[in-house]
C-alpha cells in the first residue's frame, strides 16, 4: 500500500505567518495550489492557509442579533464567531486568516488513511511532517493523480 512519502510533493512552497495577505493570490495562481503551510519565525509549521481563507476574507460581515436587557447586551449568536470573522475581514497578515488547528500526517501514513482524513475533516492540504520537520505536502491533486 502506498504511503504519504510515495505521493507527497517534496518541493513545498510555504509562507510566513507575518507575510502580507496580498502575497497569497500570486502564490496560489502561479503554483496552482489550493493551500500552503504557514510557518512561524522559527520555521515551525503552525497551520495552513487556503484559497478559501483568502476568499472568506472578502465576504460580507454578518452582524449578529443582540438583545439589550437592562445594562447587559446579549448575543443571540456566537459572539466569538463574530469576533473571529471581524478579525479575518480586517486582517492584513496571513496570521489573521490561516487555519490554526493544524492536521498533519507522517511519511508512513497509509494512503487510505490520508483519503479518509481528507474526506471526513474536509481538508484539501495536508503537510507531511517527520517529527517537527516539514518534508512534503499532500493536496487534492496528489490524491487524484494517484487514483488515476
Amino acid at each position: 500500500m502506498k504511503t504519504a512519502s510515495d505521493i507527497m510533493t517534496q518541493d513545498v512552497v510555504t509562507v510566513n505567518k507575518n507575510q502580507p495577505i496580498g502575497d497569497l493570490s500570486k502564490i496560489f495562481i502561479e503554483n496552482h495550489f489550493n493551500g500552503v503551510p504557514v510557518l512561524d519565525n522559527t520555521g515551525k509549521v503552525v497551520g495552513v492557509v487556503t484559497q478559501g481563507d483568502l476568499i472568506e476574507q472578502n465576504k460580507n460581515l454578518h452582524i449578529p442579533t443582540v438583545i439589550a436587557l437592562f445594562d447587559a447586551v446579549l448575543f443571540l449568536e456566537s459572539e466569538k464567531k463574530f469576533e473571529d470573522d471581524l478579525k479575518k475581514l480586517t486582517g492584513s497578515k496571513i496570521e489573521d486568516i490561516y487555519h490554526k488547528n493544524l492536521i498533519t500526517v507522517s511519511p508512513d501514513t497509509d494512503l487510505n488513511e490520508i483519503i479518509t482524513l481528507m474526506a471526513e475533516k474536509d481538508i484539501h492540504t495536508l503537510p507531511v511532517l517527520d517529527g517537527d520537520k516539514l518534508i512534503g505536502i499532500i493536496g487534492k491533486r496528489n490524491i487524484i493523480r494517484e487514483m488515476a
